[in-house]
């Protein structure tokens, strides 16, 4: 029995179901991050009504815990990835049913909450989750494994024999890209550490930079497609990498001479920001159901201590992903 449960039963038949979650009231740093107690939240027309057991962490969890980016000032829960049990389904939902095991991305950015007990989205932000994984696995995927997907396949094109740069390849979304990339049939070169690259050859990247002491603009053939998880000038300098016609993503801005130097260099230059899309995540459990895509998990957090994982997960040196565990 979880601890939301417990505290159910014991409740006045008056008083309104409960739960535990992340909340913060004040941005800032971890510390803001409190274990708190909320009314448990009802399934709207459209939505369900699931019981967390597992919610990635993603650095947008970071970045608006400290600042107030697309959300408004506290109080509020982040998290956009969870995988879970639907507990109730709202009016007009055909699509799944109590008990049914589902996984998926919360409407990003304003669909935030996954960091708690329970979490109400729309039904069509979810899949069912595959039955070869765990929930601390599937709760790993929705956001960055929607990030690669609807940057390779659906806006680059990526296809088979075209030639692929991915940065931070062995972070969350990179490593992630990766695994995609290599599924579509194209050459894999990834950026990271070089204590990192024999897991990204593991992965199936073809090529491997250390982004620390090699340049990765020196090189003799072209890419067709750039990943860049990084932004700033990163994106710019990633321009002179592509070949005439090829396409950039970044998943953060680029400084400000990225779209006239992209005009010049005759490339598509794009930001990315990922949407809750269950065609997307169907692609994904389908890519996990053939054993072609798996989130690297490098660590576990109760959700007690959030805090504890966000720090962790600002040091930047997190290879793959870090999940709250809540079931």
């Amino acid at each position: 029995m979880t601890s939301a449960d417990t505290r159910e039963n014991i409740h006045s038949p008056r008083r309104a179901p409960v739960m535990l979650a992340l909340h913060q009231t004040a941005l800032g740093g971890p510390e803001v991050l409190q274990l708190t107690e909320l009314p448990r939240p009802v399934p709207g027309p459209g939505e369900i009504l699931v019981a967390v057991h597992a919610a990635g962490l993603n650095p947008t969890d970071f970045k608006h815990r400290a600042v107030s980016l697309f959300l408004p000032p506290p109080p509020r829960t982040l998290g956009w990835d969870v995988s879970g049990t639907v507990i109730e389904t709202g009016f007009g939902v055909t699509l799944f049913q109590p008990g049914d095991e589902v996984f998926g991305m919360l409407p990003y950015p304003y669909g935030a909450g996954s960091h708690s007990e329970y979490v109400t989205g729309p039904a069509r932000a979810f899949v069912a989750k595959p039955a070869g994984i765990d929930h601390i696995q599937a709760a790993a995927l929705p956001l960055a494994a929607l990030t690669a997907w609807q940057a390779l396949v659906e806006t680059a094109g990526l296809r088979a024999g075209q030639r692929v740069l991915i940065h931070a390849a062995a972070g969350g979304v990179g490593h992630l890209a990766v695994q995609i990339a290599k599924e579509r049939g194209a050459h894999v070169t990834g950026t990271a550490s070089a204590p990192k690259h024999e897991f990204l050859r593991e992965l199936g990247a073809d090529a491997c930079i250390d982004y620390r002491f090699d340049d990765f603009t020196d090189t003799e053939e072209p890419y067709d497609v750039v990943l860049d998880t990084l932004g700033g000038e990163t994106a710019t300098r990633s321009l002179g990498v592509l070949r005439p016609g090829g396409t950039l993503v970044s998943l953060l801005p680029g400084a400000e001479d990225t779209p006239a130097a992209a005009e010049k260099a005759q490339v598509r230059a794009v930001v990315l920001l990922v949407e809750h899309d269950q065609a997307g995540m169907r692609a994904v459990a389908e890519l996990v159901d053939r054993g072609k895509l798996r989130a690297h998990v490098s660590g576990v957090f109760p959700l007690a201590e959030g805090g504890r994982a966000h720090a962790m997960g600002e040091t930047g040196r997190t290879t793959g992903k870090l999940v709250l565990s809540v079931r």
